[in-house]
């Protein structure tokens, strides 16, 4: 009995690990594409090459030339479905720089205008996959270096929102292209638009402080560029209050592209004058900007706002009462105006001296 106990741990560990390498060989011999864009239904990808697979087209072409791929399409229901299949320029969303496409119904300039699938609408049958040939003409006077887009599966049927959307939403995955035209590439970014803004406690000393400090990265180049950025905070006296590598920025900032980021300072000065810099770093490029920043707790900004509307009106009240220029002083009046009444008789008594010595010869 002891023999037969002390049998069944193997036997089991035996059983577990022979599974595990069928479900591991099967796996292994699956063909999945490489960071297809999928959303569980449907995924677009690449045509597998005879070489490899691809996780993305990585495309190169001189202007005035054409490329030609294929794009497959992999159907993951039990049902039929049917695309229409589009080309789309690439953008980075305001919000947090995250990737996306255009629509079918915005204007496209780019990669968008220039790839045409060989069939813009597709049925796929269940648990299949159907593969369509796409071209891409760039033009004559295509700029050089990145122009990114992607190829998308848009299923027009309009699908039933959440509980909190009172519209329909229609789905779509794209496979992105990213196409390099010969000529100058150029590397260069701007940090612009830097602003901070405090949340300071009434009471100095009672409760945080913390501060927003907002700015916008953009791609001044014509290269897709892998920004890094630095956020170093100097108080009075050059003080070092901040220094850290900022996190949540896009991986992938496409030329000409602008984000608007926010980054949270916990813990900021409750009473300092100093700057903020905020240095962005990519391939072959640097770029740097500061803002100056003044921090007071509400009670004391109240408290120099009153003492400054007071200092102000007793100021204005001084300047009223004070004797204009060129003027005597009130206690002298009496005598200035003798002065002038005798100033005023001075010509009568010039005119009746003709008078008083005519009478005497007469």
């Amino acid at each position: 009995m002891s023999q037969t106990m002390s049998r069944r741990p193997y036997a089991f560990l035996t059983t577990l690990a022979l599974l595990l390498m069928a479900v591991l060989g099967a796996s292994l011999l699956t063909p999945v594409p490489a960071r297809a864009a999928d959303n569980g239904s449907w995924s677009v990808f690449p045509t597998a090459s005879a070489v490899a697979q691809r996780p993305y087209f990585y495309l190169s072409a001189d202007p005035g030339t054409a490329v030609e791929d294929k794009v497959t399409v992999a159907n993951k229901t039990d049902q039929p479905l049917t695309f229409r299949l589009y080309a789309a320029d690439a953008y980075n969303t305001a919000r947090d720089g995250g990737f996306a496409v255009r629509t079918l119904d915005e204007k496209q300039r780019g990669v968008g205008a220039w790839a045409r699938p060989a069939k813009s609408r597709v049925t796929v049958p269940p648990r299949k996959s159907v593969t369509v040939p796409f071209t891409l003409r760039v033009p004559e006077g295509a700029e050089p270096g990145d122009h990114v887009g992607a190829l998308v599966a848009l299923d027009e049927r309009i699908a039933a929102g959440d509980g909190s959307l009172a519209l329909g939403v229609r789905r779509a995955v794209g496979a992105r292209i990213y196409l390099r035209v010969s000529g100058p590439a150029v590397s260069a970014i701007a940090v612009e638009n830097v602003r901070i803004t405090h949340d300071q406690p009434l009471v100095p000393g009672l409760g945080d402080s913390s501060a927003t400090i907002s700015y916008t990265l953009h791609n001044t180049g014509n290269v897709t560029l892998d920004p890094r950025v630095e956020l170093r905070a100097q108080g009075l006296f050059g003080r070092t209050l901040l220094s850290r590598d900022l996190t949540g920025l896009p991986s992938e900032l496409l030329p000409g592209q602008r984000v608007s980021l926010t980054e949270p300072w916990h813990g900021a000065p409750q009473l300092d004058w100093g700057d903020v810099t905020l240095t962005a770093t990519a391939k072959d490029t640097r770029e740097s900007a500061s803002v100056s920043f003044f921090a007071l707790p509400w009670l004391m900004a109240v408290l120099l706002g009153v003492f400054a509307a007071v200092g102000t009106a007793l100021l204005i009240r001084a300047r009223r009462n004070a004797p204009r220029k060129g003027s005597a002083p009130k206690g002298r009046g009496a005598v200035s105006i003798g002065g002038s009444a005798a100033g005023r008789d001075q010509p009568q008594r010039r005119e009746s001296e003709p008078m008083t010595s005519s009478g005497t010869s007469g």
